[in-house]
């Protein structure tokens, strides 16, 4: 293999100091840069004599002789050009931190993934001998058990600021946390993993505190990280303050310091010292460097991508530890309230500038009566988004993955949630094309009059002008059944309901009492039940109120009526997890599940995925999916990497015979 051609993506100075390390490495060269300007790209390419002069990134990207992109632009650009260099198949260095939050990063390592490209975060210390040397110790215990961590990045003292610059630019990500701040929080996750045996581990808890300037962006803060092992890690960033930025760790026997943890020469090269203070001794491990940090970085990408591998060798930065960065350096940030205007409901910009569905979409569409539009078969559940920034991440890829049905309730998140998916799908002049299941009526506001009350804030919170389905999350047997259906129709008749409605966790009884009174007085009667079914039975209530139609028996009487289920919990909350992960999701929930039948069902379609070559889950939801009536399947990811891993249930084929068999002749389990 030749030398790798590398395309750099921004001129700034961390562009010319990675240009200069390609420069000095033995697997690449620089042949082409691409700038917002033809001025500044032809300054840049004389310097390093760069063949190719991009006056756009887009033009860099589609030069076929460029066969990695290194981006360099501001963080806020970051994902939108990581993402865009994975569509066109360039395998990606990209500049710390790799997105502006974790939300952006799930969307870029998604993209990395579908579009099978080399994905790196550059943090190019990561890949200098002296951190590797400072594994080795941390590995050999010679500090005894890790108990503390101090690590820190600071500069930039006295009072003048420049408001135009970039560091104090709060639409260019500005702040010292960002910039910064992710150095001691990511090799404080490097020593808290190696400390158990691992690469990196993510704090159980992040507690920060910062000073927000003028400009609105932190200058300097501090947080304490506590992970799961007991070791507290005192992290600080600073572009308004020069201070230390020696590392120190501290075991039970002893100390290690290392006075330039982040090797940051970007012109010559740098050795490593680490000092080891045990037993009453010290020594000093000296690490030689032959060429900077960007060219180790730069020949540990290249490296890994002739090998075919998705990331640079450990302690490079894996996939899954940038994305737990980005998360601890998430919650640092809401802890002292810094919020980028590109992450509110007002910048409503998709990642890549736009959305499209993608041409190769799985997703299959079904019909629910009295609704003029297809309904995607997986509806995706909207009660879990921490932040416009997660939600939006979250439904753009949906959306893109052909995804058009959206479940949400009054009562999700104080109202939050129904706040959250109407700013998205007005910013994104989506209202004519999604599907958006409203509930409410839960308890203790099942009531008419609370209904009522509930399903005008309810699209307040929304910012709809009607309801395309609606369905009373709660029942309340109390309360004649007819009364329900009067304001309902009296809803519809105001044009705000504008197909169907139902009830969820409703008997049938109830529910075809609601029908009977409707038919008996001229109205309309309720066409949708959403209770949960799944290939688990449930043999508790998840919470009180809760109903399922999983027993052969309902889903018998769902087949004769044909009647429309939204199943919720379609796949049970997780039992058909891989156990590692299932345990994880705690005993409450497992107990809600976990039967000697639930059991058998497990072992059945773990040994039907092997043969239809998917995942146990997989069948599950495929279960509920290939029901001999309209059955959708409400789906809760809470990450990109979920929503992807449910779609292939859309494609699965299961026979009646299968169905039958998964389901098994086991004692049911009776309704509680």
């Amino acid at each position: 293999m030749g030398k790798l051609g590398w395309g750099v993506i921004g001129t700034g100075a961390i562009a010319h100091a990675f240009a200069g390390g390609i420069a000095e490495s033995a697997t690449g060269q620089t042949i082409a840069v691409g700038s917002r300007a033809e001025k500044t790209a032809n300054a840049f390419a004389d310097e390093f004599s760069i063949p190719n002069r991009h006056a756009s990134y887009t033009s860099l990207l589609a030069d076929p002789e460029v066969q990695a992109v290194y981006i360099s632009t501001p963080h806020p650009f970051h994902a939108e050009w990581a993402v865009r260099a994975a569509e066109a198949g360039k395998h990606i260095v990209c500049e710390k931190p790799m997105a502006l939050n974790h939300a952006e990063g799930m969307a870029v390592v998604e993209a990395a993934r579908e579009h099978e490209v080399f994905l790196m975060e550059a943090f190019m210390y990561r890949c200098h001998p002296q951190t590797s040397a400072l594994v080795e110790i941390l590995k050999s215990g010679e500090i005894g058990e890790i108990r503390m961590i101090r690590a820190s990045f600071g500069f930039g003292g006295g009072n003048k600021i420049d408001p135009n610059g970039r560091l104090f630019d709060p639409y260019l990500g500005g702040g010292s946390i960002l910039d910064v701040g992710c150095y001691p929080v990511s090799i404080a996750r490097l020593i808290a993993g190696v400390s158990v045996g691992a690469e990196f581990a993510n704090p159980v808890q992040v507690v920060g505190a910062g000073h927000i300037g003028g400009n609105r962006v932190d200058e300097w803060a501090a947080a304490l990280l506590r992970f799961e092992s007991g070791i507290i890690a005192e992290v600080a960033s600073a572009v308004r303050v020069s201070r230390s930025s020696a590392l120190e760790i501290y075991g039970a026997d002893g100390r290690i310091t290392v006075e330039q943890p982040w090797v940051t020469n970007r012109v010559d090269a740098v050795d490593g010292k680490i000092v080891v203070d045990s037993g009453g001794s010290q020594r000093i491990v000296d690490v030689p460097a032959d060429r900077t940090s960007f060219s180790y970085e730069a020949d540990r990408a290249a490296k890994a991508i002739e090998r075919g591998e998705m990331w640079g060798a450990w302690p490079a930065t894996s996939w899954q530890d940038t994305l737990g960065n980005l998360a601890a350096l998430d919650t640092w940030r809401e802890s002292i309230g810094l919020v980028y205007d590109t992450e509110l409901p007002t910048a409503n910009k998709p990642i890549r500038g736009s959305l499209k569905r993608k041409d190769t979409h799985r997703m299959k569409y079904g019909r629910i009566e009295g609704l003029e539009k297809s309904v995607s078969r997986l509806i995706l559940g909207c009660d879990n988004q921490l932040s416009f920034a997660h939600g939006a991440a979250m439904w753009d890829d949906w959306y893109e993955r052909g995804g058009n049905a959206f479940d949400t309730s009054w009562v999700y998140g104080g109202g939050k949630q129904e706040k959250l998916i109407g700013n998205w799908v007005k910013g994104r002049a989506l209202r004519a094309e999604v599907v958006v299941v409203v509930k409410g009526a839960h308890t203790p506001r099942c009531n008419p009059e609370d209904l009522v009350a509930d399903f005008h804030e309810s699209l307040d919170r929304l910012q709809f002008d009607f309801a395309d389905l609606y369905l009373m999350h709660r029942d309340n047997p109390e309360i004649p059944v007819g009364e329900f259906v009067d304001v309902l129709n009296d809803l519809k008749q105001e044009g705000l309901i504008l197909g169907p409605f139902g009830g969820s966790n409703w008997s049938f009884e109830r529910f075809d009492a609601a029908n009977d009174y409707a038919k008996t007085n001229g109205k309309q009667g309720f066409e949708v039940l959403s209770n949960n079914l799944s290939l688990a039975q449930m043999v508790r209530p998840v919470w009180n109120g809760c109903i399922h139609v999983s027993d052969t028996a309902s889903r018998s009487r769902l087949q004769s009526s044909q009647t429309t289920n939204l199943a919720w919990s379609s796949q049970a909350r997780g039992y058909f997890l891989p156990e590692a992960q299932r345990m994880k999701l705690g005993s409450d929930n497992f107990a809600c599940w976990d039967s000697a039948a639930n059991q058998a069902r497990r072992e059945r379609a773990a040994a039907l995925a092997i043969e239809k070559g998917c995942t146990v889950i997989n069948i599950a939801a495929a279960y509920v999916l290939k029901q001999q009536f309209p059955s959708f399947a409400l789906v809760g990811p809470r990450t990109i990497e979920e929503t992807v891993s449910s779609l292939p249930a859309l494609d699965i084929g299961l026979t009646t015979d299968e169905l039958g068999w998964l389901w098994g002749e086991e004692q049911e389990v009776s309704q509680r």
